[in-house]
Protein backbone atom coordinates (compact mmCIF):
# COMPACT_ATOMS: atom_id res chain seq x y z
CA UNK A 1 0.00 0.00 0.00
CA UNK A 2 1.48 3.33 -0.89
CA UNK A 3 1.96 5.62 2.10
CA UNK A 4 3.68 8.80 2.23
CA UNK A 5 3.97 11.82 4.92
CA UNK A 6 4.08 15.20 5.26
CA UNK A 7 4.74 17.35 8.42
CA UNK A 8 7.63 20.45 7.94
CA UNK A 9 10.74 19.78 9.68
CA UNK A 10 11.69 22.47 12.19
CA UNK A 11 13.44 22.14 15.46
CA UNK A 12 12.10 21.90 19.03
CA UNK A 13 12.67 26.32 19.30
CA UNK A 14 12.47 26.63 16.17
CA UNK A 15 8.93 25.37 16.21
CA UNK A 16 8.12 26.63 19.56
CA UNK A 17 9.04 30.05 18.49
CA UNK A 18 6.83 29.64 14.98
CA UNK A 19 4.13 28.62 17.26
CA UNK A 20 4.54 31.16 19.98
CA UNK A 21 4.77 28.45 22.93
CA UNK A 22 7.46 29.71 24.83
CA UNK A 23 5.18 28.81 28.12
CA UNK A 24 5.81 24.93 26.63
CA UNK A 25 7.79 22.14 27.43
CA UNK A 26 10.12 21.76 24.93
CA UNK A 27 8.54 17.87 24.75
CA UNK A 28 4.99 19.63 24.78
CA UNK A 29 6.45 21.91 21.61
CA UNK A 30 7.94 19.07 19.21
CA UNK A 31 4.58 16.81 19.75
CA UNK A 32 3.10 16.08 16.56
CA UNK A 33 -0.93 15.07 16.02
CA UNK A 34 -0.85 12.58 13.38
CA UNK A 35 -3.50 12.03 10.88
CA UNK A 36 -4.05 8.74 8.88
CA UNK A 37 -5.61 9.68 5.65
CA UNK A 38 -6.89 6.98 3.23
CA UNK A 39 -8.56 7.33 -0.14
CA UNK A 40 -7.97 5.95 -3.42
CA UNK A 41 -4.10 6.62 -4.82
CA UNK A 42 -4.86 3.68 -7.77
CA UNK A 43 -7.49 2.46 -9.52
CA UNK A 44 -9.78 3.38 -11.26
CA UNK A 45 -11.43 5.79 -8.59
CA UNK A 46 -8.05 7.19 -8.32
CA UNK A 47 -7.72 10.03 -10.78
CA UNK A 48 -11.58 11.95 -10.03
CA UNK A 49 -11.44 10.78 -6.82
CA UNK A 50 -9.22 9.79 -4.52
CA UNK A 51 -6.09 12.00 -5.15
CA UNK A 52 -8.06 15.00 -5.71
CA UNK A 53 -9.38 14.30 -2.02
CA UNK A 54 -5.79 13.81 -0.84
CA UNK A 55 -4.53 17.18 -3.03
CA UNK A 56 -7.44 18.72 -0.79
CA UNK A 57 -5.88 17.09 2.81
CA UNK A 58 -2.06 18.22 1.47
CA UNK A 59 -3.04 22.07 1.43
CA UNK A 60 -5.17 22.31 4.19
CA UNK A 61 -1.89 20.75 6.38
CA UNK A 62 0.22 22.86 5.21
CA UNK A 63 -2.15 25.59 5.52
CA UNK A 64 -2.99 24.46 9.50
CA UNK A 65 1.03 24.29 10.18
CA UNK A 66 1.59 27.87 8.46
CA UNK A 67 -1.26 29.25 10.43
CA UNK A 68 -2.57 30.70 6.96
CA UNK A 69 -6.25 29.41 6.88
CA UNK A 70 -8.98 31.57 7.43
CA UNK A 71 -10.62 32.41 10.74
CA UNK A 72 -11.23 30.45 13.09
CA UNK A 73 -8.86 27.93 11.41
CA UNK A 74 -5.98 30.59 11.50
CA UNK A 75 -3.83 29.14 14.55
CA UNK A 76 -1.05 26.92 13.38
CA UNK A 77 -1.17 23.55 13.69
CA UNK A 78 -3.77 21.67 16.30
CA UNK A 79 -3.26 23.56 19.48
CA UNK A 80 0.01 24.34 19.26
CA UNK A 81 0.78 21.01 18.15
CA UNK A 82 2.32 20.34 14.63
CA UNK A 83 0.11 17.98 12.30
CA UNK A 84 1.92 15.00 10.31
CA UNK A 85 -0.58 13.14 7.87
CA UNK A 86 -0.03 9.66 6.58
CA UNK A 87 -1.55 8.87 3.38
CA UNK A 88 -2.76 5.01 2.29
CA UNK A 89 -4.13 3.84 -0.63
CA UNK A 90 -7.70 3.04 -0.19
CA UNK A 91 -7.26 0.37 -3.32
CA UNK A 92 -7.56 -3.33 -2.51
CA UNK A 93 -10.85 -3.99 -0.61
CA UNK A 94 -12.34 -4.16 2.49
CA UNK A 95 -10.37 -6.84 4.23
CA UNK A 96 -7.22 -5.08 2.85
CA UNK A 97 -8.54 -1.66 4.62
CA UNK A 98 -8.98 -3.30 7.85
CA UNK A 99 -5.43 -4.34 8.29
CA UNK A 100 -4.35 -1.51 7.17
CA UNK A 101 -6.40 0.79 10.03
CA UNK A 102 -5.09 -1.49 12.51
CA UNK A 103 -1.30 -0.56 10.68
CA UNK A 104 -2.13 3.16 11.07
CA UNK A 105 -3.79 2.73 14.59
CA UNK A 106 -1.14 0.49 15.92
CA UNK A 107 1.92 0.81 14.24
CA UNK A 108 1.90 4.55 12.72
CA UNK A 109 0.40 5.68 16.16
CA UNK A 110 -1.82 8.31 14.23
CA UNK A 111 -4.53 10.01 16.81
CA UNK A 112 -6.99 9.59 14.27
CA UNK A 113 -7.31 8.21 10.83
CA UNK A 114 -9.88 10.28 8.41
CA UNK A 115 -10.59 8.12 5.22
CA UNK A 116 -13.04 5.85 2.81
CA UNK A 117 -14.56 6.44 -0.11
CA UNK A 118 -16.13 3.15 -0.93
CA UNK A 119 -19.64 2.33 1.00
CA UNK A 120 -18.17 -1.42 1.50
CA UNK A 121 -15.28 -0.57 3.21
CA UNK A 122 -16.79 1.97 5.46
CA UNK A 123 -18.85 -0.76 6.36
CA UNK A 124 -15.61 -3.18 7.43
CA UNK A 125 -13.30 -0.68 9.17
CA UNK A 126 -16.32 1.49 11.47
CA UNK A 127 -16.53 -1.66 13.60
CA UNK A 128 -12.98 -2.56 13.46
CA UNK A 129 -12.55 1.44 15.08
CA UNK A 130 -14.87 0.88 17.98
CA UNK A 131 -13.54 -2.39 18.74
CA UNK A 132 -9.76 -0.94 19.18
CA UNK A 133 -11.26 2.25 21.13
CA UNK A 134 -9.76 4.36 18.75
CA UNK A 135 -11.10 7.84 16.46
CA UNK A 136 -11.85 7.28 13.70
CA UNK A 137 -13.59 9.99 10.67
CA UNK A 138 -15.43 8.83 7.61
CA UNK A 139 -14.98 11.72 4.85
CA UNK A 140 -17.44 9.93 2.78
CA UNK A 141 -18.77 7.15 1.64
CA UNK A 142 -22.53 6.99 0.66
CA UNK A 143 -24.32 4.28 2.54
CA UNK A 144 -27.12 5.50 5.12
CA UNK A 145 -26.22 2.21 6.96
CA UNK A 146 -23.22 3.25 9.07
CA UNK A 147 -25.49 5.00 12.00
CA UNK A 148 -28.56 3.40 10.89
CA UNK A 149 -27.72 -0.24 11.18
CA UNK A 150 -25.58 0.07 14.86
CA UNK A 151 -24.41 2.72 17.93
CA UNK A 152 -21.01 3.96 17.70
CA UNK A 153 -18.93 6.42 20.30
CA UNK A 154 -15.79 6.74 18.60
CA UNK A 155 -16.90 6.38 14.58
CA UNK A 156 -18.41 9.76 13.18
CA UNK A 157 -19.50 10.57 9.14
CA UNK A 158 -18.85 14.46 8.70
CA UNK A 159 -20.61 14.40 5.22
CA UNK A 160 -24.52 13.78 4.91
CA UNK A 161 -24.78 9.93 3.62
CA UNK A 162 -26.84 9.74 -0.03
CA UNK A 163 -29.90 9.82 0.75
CA UNK A 164 -29.54 13.53 0.67
CA UNK A 165 -27.97 13.15 -3.51
CA UNK A 166 -31.03 11.36 -4.37
CA UNK A 167 -34.19 13.51 -2.61
CA UNK A 168 -32.61 16.35 -3.81
CA UNK A 169 -32.37 15.12 -7.34
CA UNK A 170 -36.14 14.22 -7.20
CA UNK A 171 -36.77 18.00 -5.42
CA UNK A 172 -35.28 19.17 -8.52
CA UNK A 173 -36.93 17.20 -11.32
CA UNK A 174 -40.06 18.40 -9.40
CA UNK A 175 -38.80 21.80 -9.10
CA UNK A 176 -38.42 22.53 -12.90
CA UNK A 177 -41.54 20.33 -13.77
CA UNK A 178 -39.45 17.64 -15.85
CA UNK A 179 -42.21 15.51 -16.89
CA UNK A 180 -41.25 11.63 -15.41
CA UNK A 181 -43.36 8.51 -17.63
CA UNK A 182 -40.67 6.05 -16.71
CA UNK A 183 -37.61 5.33 -15.01
CA UNK A 184 -34.48 3.19 -16.06
CA UNK A 185 -31.63 2.72 -14.18
CA UNK A 186 -27.73 1.70 -13.93
CA UNK A 187 -26.10 1.33 -10.51
CA UNK A 188 -23.17 -0.21 -9.69
CA UNK A 189 -23.88 -3.78 -7.93
CA UNK A 190 -22.43 -3.31 -3.70
CA UNK A 191 -23.83 -0.82 -1.40
CA UNK A 192 -23.49 2.23 -2.69
CA UNK A 193 -25.51 1.32 -5.58
CA UNK A 194 -27.94 -0.69 -3.80
CA UNK A 195 -28.44 1.89 -1.44
CA UNK A 196 -28.74 5.23 -4.25
CA UNK A 197 -31.05 2.97 -6.30
CA UNK A 198 -33.28 2.62 -3.02
CA UNK A 199 -33.50 5.85 -2.26
CA UNK A 200 -34.50 7.66 -5.85
CA UNK A 201 -36.69 4.83 -6.19
CA UNK A 202 -38.31 5.38 -2.64
CA UNK A 203 -38.25 9.64 -3.65
CA UNK A 204 -39.78 9.05 -6.97
CA UNK A 205 -42.49 6.99 -5.72
CA UNK A 206 -43.32 10.14 -3.65
CA UNK A 207 -43.09 12.67 -5.94
CA UNK A 208 -43.48 10.52 -8.89
CA UNK A 209 -46.32 7.99 -7.98
CA UNK A 210 -47.36 7.21 -11.59
CA UNK A 211 -43.99 6.84 -12.80
CA UNK A 212 -43.21 2.90 -14.12
CA UNK A 213 -39.82 1.38 -13.90
CA UNK A 214 -37.75 0.33 -16.93
CA UNK A 215 -34.50 -1.10 -16.67
CA UNK A 216 -32.81 -2.04 -13.58
CA UNK A 217 -28.95 -2.33 -14.33
CA UNK A 218 -26.41 -3.19 -11.72
CA UNK A 219 -22.91 -3.64 -13.16
CA UNK A 220 -19.94 -4.58 -11.15
CA UNK A 221 -17.84 -1.69 -9.73
CA UNK A 222 -14.77 -1.53 -11.65
CA UNK A 223 -16.76 -3.08 -14.86
CA UNK A 224 -15.26 -0.10 -17.08
CA UNK A 225 -17.37 -1.45 -20.62
CA UNK A 226 -20.57 -0.86 -20.48
CA UNK A 227 -21.99 -1.96 -24.41
CA UNK A 228 -24.49 -3.98 -23.00
CA UNK A 229 -26.08 -1.75 -20.41
CA UNK A 230 -26.27 1.21 -23.08
CA UNK A 231 -27.85 -1.09 -25.79
CA UNK A 232 -30.64 -2.04 -22.86
CA UNK A 233 -30.91 1.47 -21.94
CA UNK A 234 -31.60 2.75 -26.02
CA UNK A 235 -33.44 -0.32 -26.74
CA UNK A 236 -36.06 0.55 -24.02
CA UNK A 237 -35.64 4.60 -23.77
CA UNK A 238 -36.91 5.77 -20.14
CA UNK A 239 -37.78 9.66 -19.36
CA UNK A 240 -35.28 9.47 -17.15
CA UNK A 241 -31.95 7.74 -16.55
CA UNK A 242 -30.48 7.41 -12.96
CA UNK A 243 -27.18 6.50 -12.24
CA UNK A 244 -24.61 6.83 -8.94
CA UNK A 245 -21.65 5.47 -10.62
CA UNK A 246 -18.92 7.24 -10.05
CA UNK A 247 -14.80 7.81 -10.86
CA UNK A 248 -13.70 5.77 -13.42
CA UNK A 249 -16.95 3.87 -14.09
CA UNK A 250 -18.96 7.36 -14.50
CA UNK A 251 -16.30 8.46 -16.90
CA UNK A 252 -16.49 5.31 -19.07
CA UNK A 253 -20.10 5.35 -18.98
CA UNK A 254 -20.05 9.09 -20.43
CA UNK A 255 -17.57 8.19 -22.87
CA UNK A 256 -19.63 5.46 -24.26
CA UNK A 257 -22.95 6.36 -24.09
CA UNK A 258 -22.78 9.55 -25.47
CA UNK A 259 -21.61 9.03 -29.01
CA UNK A 260 -24.48 6.61 -29.30
CA UNK A 261 -26.97 9.38 -28.44
CA UNK A 262 -28.34 8.15 -24.92
CA UNK A 263 -28.18 11.53 -23.70
CA UNK A 264 -30.57 12.78 -26.85
CA UNK A 265 -33.36 10.06 -25.72
CA UNK A 266 -33.18 9.93 -22.02
CA UNK A 267 -32.79 12.67 -19.48
CA UNK A 268 -29.84 11.24 -17.66
CA UNK A 269 -29.49 12.14 -13.91
CA UNK A 270 -26.66 11.87 -11.97
CA UNK A 271 -26.27 11.39 -8.04
CA UNK A 272 -22.78 11.95 -7.94
CA UNK A 273 -21.41 13.46 -10.86
CA UNK A 274 -19.87 16.96 -10.68
CA UNK A 275 -16.12 15.18 -9.63
CA UNK A 276 -16.04 13.91 -13.34
CA UNK A 277 -16.24 17.45 -15.30
CA UNK A 278 -12.70 18.27 -14.95
CA UNK A 279 -11.61 15.38 -17.02
CA UNK A 280 -14.35 15.20 -19.49
CA UNK A 281 -14.51 18.61 -20.86
CA UNK A 282 -16.31 18.96 -23.84
CA UNK A 283 -16.86 15.00 -23.84
CA UNK A 284 -19.35 15.41 -21.25
CA UNK A 285 -22.81 16.38 -22.92
CA UNK A 286 -24.69 19.12 -21.64
CA UNK A 287 -28.32 18.99 -20.12
CA UNK A 288 -27.33 16.41 -17.80
CA UNK A 289 -28.91 16.86 -14.31
CA UNK A 290 -25.91 16.11 -11.16
CA UNK A 291 -25.45 16.58 -7.97
CA UNK A 292 -22.25 16.87 -6.18
CA UNK A 293 -23.04 15.12 -2.73
CA UNK A 294 -23.47 18.53 -1.33
CA UNK A 295 -22.72 22.31 -2.66
CA UNK A 296 -19.39 21.68 -4.10
CA UNK A 297 -17.34 22.81 -6.97
CA UNK A 298 -19.44 25.21 -9.13
CA UNK A 299 -22.54 24.70 -7.40
CA UNK A 300 -20.51 26.07 -3.59
CA UNK A 301 -21.95 29.01 -1.53
CA UNK A 302 -20.22 32.33 -2.51
CA UNK A 303 -18.53 32.88 1.04
CA UNK A 304 -14.74 34.43 2.19
CA UNK A 305 -14.36 30.46 3.51
CA UNK A 306 -15.37 29.10 0.15
CA UNK A 307 -13.31 31.63 -2.15
CA UNK A 308 -10.16 31.17 -0.25
CA UNK A 309 -10.45 27.72 -0.57
CA UNK A 310 -11.57 27.44 -3.99
CA UNK A 311 -8.29 30.22 -5.08
CA UNK A 312 -6.20 27.58 -3.42
CA UNK A 313 -6.82 24.53 -4.58
CA UNK A 314 -7.22 25.89 -8.14
CA UNK A 315 -4.09 27.97 -8.14
CA UNK A 316 -2.11 24.93 -6.18
CA UNK A 317 -3.21 22.04 -8.37
CA UNK A 318 -4.85 24.41 -11.69
CA UNK A 319 -8.15 22.82 -11.29
CA UNK A 320 -10.80 23.40 -9.48
CA UNK A 321 -11.91 21.41 -6.46
CA UNK A 322 -15.00 19.14 -6.99
CA UNK A 323 -16.82 16.81 -3.85
CA UNK A 324 -13.90 14.36 -2.78
CA UNK A 325 -11.63 17.80 -1.97
CA UNK A 326 -13.84 19.58 -0.65
CA UNK A 327 -15.51 16.86 1.73
CA UNK A 328 -12.27 16.00 2.85
CA UNK A 329 -11.80 19.65 3.20
CA UNK A 330 -14.75 19.52 5.98
CA UNK A 331 -13.53 16.74 7.61
CA UNK A 332 -10.76 18.13 8.23
CA UNK A 333 -11.58 21.47 8.97
CA UNK A 334 -14.15 20.32 11.61
CA UNK A 335 -11.32 17.95 12.99
CA UNK A 336 -8.89 21.28 13.52
CA UNK A 337 -11.58 22.77 15.51
CA UNK A 338 -12.50 19.84 17.82
CA UNK A 339 -9.01 18.84 18.70
CA UNK A 340 -8.10 22.48 19.86
CA UNK A 341 -11.32 22.50 21.81
CA UNK A 342 -10.09 19.10 23.60
CA UNK A 343 -6.79 19.76 23.64
CA UNK A 344 -8.02 23.16 25.62
CA UNK A 345 -9.82 20.83 27.65
CA UNK A 346 -6.99 18.78 28.93
CA UNK A 347 -4.60 21.71 29.40
CA UNK A 348 -2.57 22.35 26.42
CA UNK A 349 -2.20 18.17 26.30
CA UNK A 350 -2.72 15.62 23.79
CA UNK A 351 -6.28 14.69 24.10
CA UNK A 352 -7.45 10.59 24.57
CA UNK A 353 -10.03 9.24 21.52
CA UNK A 354 -12.48 9.71 23.75
CA UNK A 355 -12.06 13.68 24.39
CA UNK A 356 -11.64 13.84 20.46
CA UNK A 357 -14.81 12.01 20.32
CA UNK A 358 -16.73 13.97 22.83
CA UNK A 359 -16.10 17.60 21.34
CA UNK A 360 -16.98 16.11 17.66
CA UNK A 361 -20.41 14.97 18.84
CA UNK A 362 -23.07 17.07 17.85
CA UNK A 363 -20.65 19.54 17.06
CA UNK A 364 -21.24 22.31 14.28
CA UNK A 365 -19.10 24.25 11.78
CA UNK A 366 -18.56 26.54 9.14
CA UNK A 367 -17.28 24.37 5.98
CA UNK A 368 -16.39 25.94 2.32
CA UNK A 369 -19.84 24.25 1.16
CA UNK A 370 -21.91 25.50 4.15
CA UNK A 371 -23.07 24.71 7.78
CA UNK A 372 -22.34 21.12 8.92
CA UNK A 373 -24.35 19.95 11.64
CA UNK A 374 -23.51 16.30 13.55
CA UNK A 375 -27.32 16.15 14.81
CA UNK A 376 -27.84 12.29 12.96
CA UNK A 377 -26.64 8.89 14.30
CA UNK A 378 -26.89 10.31 17.82
CA UNK A 379 -24.40 12.90 16.91
CA UNK A 380 -22.47 11.11 14.49
CA UNK A 381 -23.78 11.33 11.38
CA UNK A 382 -23.61 14.86 9.52
CA UNK A 383 -26.07 16.65 7.99
CA UNK A 384 -25.44 19.55 5.23
CA UNK A 385 -27.15 21.89 2.19
CA UNK A 386 -26.93 20.20 -1.26
CA UNK A 387 -27.26 21.72 -4.77
CA UNK A 388 -27.89 19.93 -8.06
CA UNK A 389 -28.41 22.09 -11.63
CA UNK A 390 -27.51 20.90 -15.10
CA UNK A 391 -24.02 21.34 -17.31
CA UNK A 392 -23.43 23.41 -20.00
CA UNK A 393 -19.68 23.38 -22.24
CA UNK A 394 -18.35 26.86 -21.49
CA UNK A 395 -16.02 27.37 -24.92
CA UNK A 396 -14.52 30.32 -23.66
CA UNK A 397 -13.60 28.91 -20.10
CA UNK A 398 -13.10 25.74 -21.62
CA UNK A 399 -14.53 24.01 -19.12
CA UNK A 400 -18.17 22.21 -18.08
CA UNK A 401 -20.22 24.79 -16.39
CA UNK A 402 -23.05 23.73 -13.93
CA UNK A 403 -26.13 25.83 -14.80
CA UNK A 404 -29.97 26.32 -13.65
CA UNK A 405 -28.64 25.40 -10.33
CA UNK A 406 -31.41 24.53 -7.09
CA UNK A 407 -30.19 25.06 -3.54
CA UNK A 408 -31.60 22.83 -0.85
CA UNK A 409 -31.37 23.79 2.80
CA UNK A 410 -30.27 20.65 4.91
CA UNK A 411 -33.35 19.78 6.73
CA UNK A 412 -35.06 19.85 2.90
CA UNK A 413 -33.22 16.52 1.89
CA UNK A 414 -31.66 14.98 5.03
CA UNK A 415 -34.02 12.64 7.45
CA UNK A 416 -34.72 14.34 10.78
CA UNK A 417 -32.32 12.43 13.59
CA UNK A 418 -35.37 10.07 15.15
CA UNK A 419 -36.14 8.61 11.77
CA UNK A 420 -34.57 6.24 9.18
CA UNK A 421 -33.67 7.20 6.00
CA UNK A 422 -36.22 4.64 3.97
CA UNK A 423 -39.03 5.13 6.67
CA UNK A 424 -38.66 9.31 6.19
CA UNK A 425 -39.38 8.76 2.42
CA UNK A 426 -41.86 6.56 2.82
CA UNK A 427 -43.33 8.55 5.09
CA UNK A 428 -43.36 11.30 3.05
CA UNK A 429 -40.26 13.01 3.89
CA UNK A 430 -41.67 14.03 7.81
CA UNK A 431 -41.33 16.99 8.74
CA UNK A 432 -38.83 18.21 5.70
CA UNK A 433 -38.06 21.95 5.89
CA UNK A 434 -37.78 22.86 2.36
Amino acid sequence: MKRSRFAPTLGAAAVAAAFGLAGLSTAQAQETFRIGVVSFLSGQAAESFGIPAVNGAKLLVEAFNNGAAPAPYDKKGFGGMTVEAIYVDEAGGATKQVQELKNLYDRENVDVVVGYVSSGDCLAVAPVAEEMKRFLILYDCGTPRIFEERDYEYVFRTAAHATMDNVALGRYLKAKNVKVDSINYINQDYAWGHDSLKDFQLTMEQLYPNAKTGQDLRPKFGAGQYGTEISALLQKPASITHSSLWGGDLQALMLQSAPRGLMKRSQVVLSAGDHVLPGLGDKMPDGVILGARGAYGLMSPDTPLNRWWFSEYEKKYNVYPVQAPYRMAQALLGLKLVAEKAIAANGGKKPSPEQLAAALKGFEWESPAGKIQMVNGKGHQAIQPTAIGRTQYNKEKKRVDIVDIVRFPAECVNPPADMKAEDWIKAGFKGAKC
